[in-house]
């Protein structure tokens, strides 16, 4: 039998992050007597990796090692806010558990550092469901580009046609597409209108099924 797979973005789609990662920013930006409006966080932050998002935000390039500094300092103001709250969007748990009892490999790709990856996996007690874990320190190439899907296809031992990601974001959902994936759309960050087109839409996971999975796949 041909291995099918699931594979997760994290922020936005195992959690809903994006608050806690616009009062890290806020936080960030106020020590630097800057501010930021939840457009530009929605425009500039949801799903983008940390090198665009610094580059917008200070109106700048930023250099490599620079680039380690203040990612450090961010996402560190994030785990801090974030360790006490973290929680799954609703439905993800059960639904998790069913696909492992319905033989699905899964995993998890997101742009996030590994430590905030670890955190949130390690907090919901999840490692051990997971075949295959990719962060931004494991690829060259962020969203959109495919390379964090693609190398999760080959971790678990299967091809992109075979996989169904999950994605909540603009950069996302074209990974997704561009890895030749079908794509579920999971509504926490944007609206349908905001997003490319996906093959199904959920708000959360109490509005899908195992059987949906699968017949995305057949």
């Amino acid at each position: 039998m041909e291995n099918f797979a699931v594979i997760f973005d994290m922020d936005g789609v195992i959690c809903h992050t994006n608050p806690f990662h616009s009062q890290a920013f806020d936080r960030f930006f106020e020590k630097r007597g800057m501010k930021a409006s939840k457009e530009e966080y929605a425009d500039h932050m949801y799903g983008k990796p940390n090198s665009y998002i610094f580059s917008y935000f200070l109106k700048r390039e930023v250099t490599p090692e620079e680039l380690v500094e203040l990612e450090n300092e961010k996402e560190g103001l994030f785990r801090e806010i974030y360790s006490s709250q973290v929680t799954p969007v609703p439905g993800y748990m059960e639904f998790l558990a069913s696909l492992k009892e319905q033989g699905f490999r899964t995993g998890v790709g997101t742009s996030a550092p590994r430590a905030n990856m670890d955190l949130i996996i390690d907090t919901l007690g999840i490692r051990n469901n997971m075949e295959s874990l990719m962060a931004s320190e494991d690829v060259t190439t962020h969203k959109p580009e495919p390379e964090v899907y693609l190398k999760s296809a080959d971790n678990l031992s299967t091809k992109p046609a075979n996989c169904v990601v999950f994605e909540d974001s603009y950069s996302g959902v074209s990974a997704g597409i561009n890895a030749g994936m079908k794509v579920v759309g999971v509504l926490t960050s944007h609206t349908k209108e905001e997003l490319p087109p996906c093959d199904i839409y959920i708000k959360d996971y109490n509005e899908i099924t195992v059987e949906k999975v699968q017949e995305l796949l057949q």
